[in-house]
């Protein structure tokens, strides 16, 4: 139900709709005057029906699939989440920086749009905890909206112990990262805002800008001009990976993610429109990285277009069917735990599907890059120094996907996340 407007001041954005429909308008509307209109959505100073009409103009003028207009609300979505101290969350990722290769030892996300129909396992989500075994992870998720099983749910049913991560907040973020290499960022938490705006989203049906703006707003980006002074030659957020669900909309992210600043990042999307990298065949790929690696201060990147196939990863290709069990999220929870347990024969779709996902990561992050790597655990330091597609040492992202596993130490990372936002108070 639309609050009282006598609780609100409203914004009018009338004159703005005018200008937005129908097409041709002879004054058009900017990138930043559509962000600034969302922006108002946030403090719940739009009325529903204007703030419907406007979800409903850009969806079918397409506006909310160009790159300028997703990259300006994804900002003004930032400046309206909950407020992290930049400055000890920094000190505590700076007291535990592990570099290696052309790893900094910065935060990494991996998320997905969604919306790709095929309710595969939560891929992402496990990969990213895989990934905690070696790099910093800042997992940004939430329930399931398309699916049967978000990343929120997931975690929710794990046993022995589920995380509390609803209390992984501002507040407590700092110290869940001087305790472990894993965090998982629940959307509603640090995008407050986003409540007035869930029940308009509910009314329509199609899926809005919303469902693309999320995964380019992870809370940790920075969020205040101090800050983002401060943290010019290093981000918190050093990489990411962002599966789209649409191969159309590959390009529009990565430059989106380019009008961000992002210096290592990579947008995937299956050729079956899947929003991960395929285990069934080719996945295109958009990969942003440094122009020179070897000065992290450097702003200056290039964009590359690829196909990866799980050959790739040195890994045979399995129909989505054998991945697509379309399972409630406890299901998936005692799969998740199998994995992290190494109670997975090696040869399972699943934990292929897993692996080429996490090595994806690694690559993208820069880890493997290294020269050498004494993982321990039975490692012998022998790194994988053959390239794929686009350069990348990916069979190399697999190698150490598995030592994530067989080590123990990605249900290591997971185990003190469980604990220390079990320890965290309401």
């Amino acid at each position: 139900m639309e609050a009282p407007t006598q609780d609100r001041e409203l914004v009018n954005i009338k004159p703005l709709l005018a200008r937005l429909w129908p097409l041709g308008h002879p004054d058009p509307v900017s990138p930043a005057e559509i962000a600034e209109a969302i922006s108002h959505f946030f403090t719940n100073q739009v009325s529903d029906v204007q703030a419907g009409s406007l979800l409903m103009c850009l969806h079918f003028t397409g506006l909310d699939r160009q790159a300028e207009v997703l990259a300006k609300t994804a900002e003004c979505m930032l400046k309206a989440a909950a407020k992290i101290d930049q400055t000890a969350l920094r000190a505590a990722i700076d007291a535990k920086r592990r570099k290696e290769g052309q790893y900094e030892g910065g935060l990494v996300d991996i998320v997905g749009t969604g919306g790709d129909s095929h309710n595969t396992f939560n891929i992402s989500t496990t990969a990213s905890i895989l990934a905690s075994s070696l790099l910093l992870v800042a997992k940004h998720g939430n329930k399931a909206s398309t699916s049967k099983s978000g990343s929120a749910d997931l975690l929710n049913c794990m046993q022995p112990q589920a995380p509390r991560i609803d209390r992984v907040r501002p507040d407590t973020i700092t110290e869940l990262y001087s305790n472990t290499n894993y965090g998982f960022l629940f959307a509603p938490v640090f995008h407050p805002g986003m409540r007035y705006v869930a029940p308009i989203r509910k009314q329509l049906p199609w899926r809005t800008i919303f469902n693309l703006v999320g995964p380019l707003a992870n809370p940790t980006d920075l969020t205040n001009d101090d800050a983002a002074a401060a943290a010019a030659s290093s981000p918190l957020l050093e990489a990411r990976m962002i599966g789209v669900a649409r191969k159309d909309i590959g390009p529009v992210f990565a430059r989106a993610l380019e009008l961000a600043g992002a210096r290592k990042a990579m947008v995937v999307c299956g050729d079956e429109e899947l929003d991960e990298i395929s285990c069934a065949g080719d996945t295109l790929c958009w990969r942003i990285r440094p122009l020179d690696p070897a000065n992290p201060s450097s702003t200056e990147t290039v964009t590359e277009h690829f196909r990866l196939h799980p050959r790739d990863f040195g890994l045979p290709a399995h129909p989505l069917s054998d991945v697509s069990p379309g399972k409630e999220p406890h299901e998936n929870a005692g799969i998740l735990r199998r994995i992290l347990d190494g109670q997975v024969p090696e040869d399972d779709p699943i934990l292929h599907f897993v692996l080429i996902n996490a090595a994806a990561l690694f690559v993208v992050s820069g880890i493997c890059e290294a020269e050498t790597s004494d993982l321990g655990f039975g490692d012998d330091g022998a790194v994988i120094k053959e390239r794929g597609p686009g350069g990348g040492r990916w069979k190399e992202g697999v190698r150490r996907a598995r030592w994530a596993i067989k080590s123990g130490e990605a249900a290591r990372q997971w185990g003190r996340f469980v604990e220390v936002t079990n320890r965290f108070s309401e």
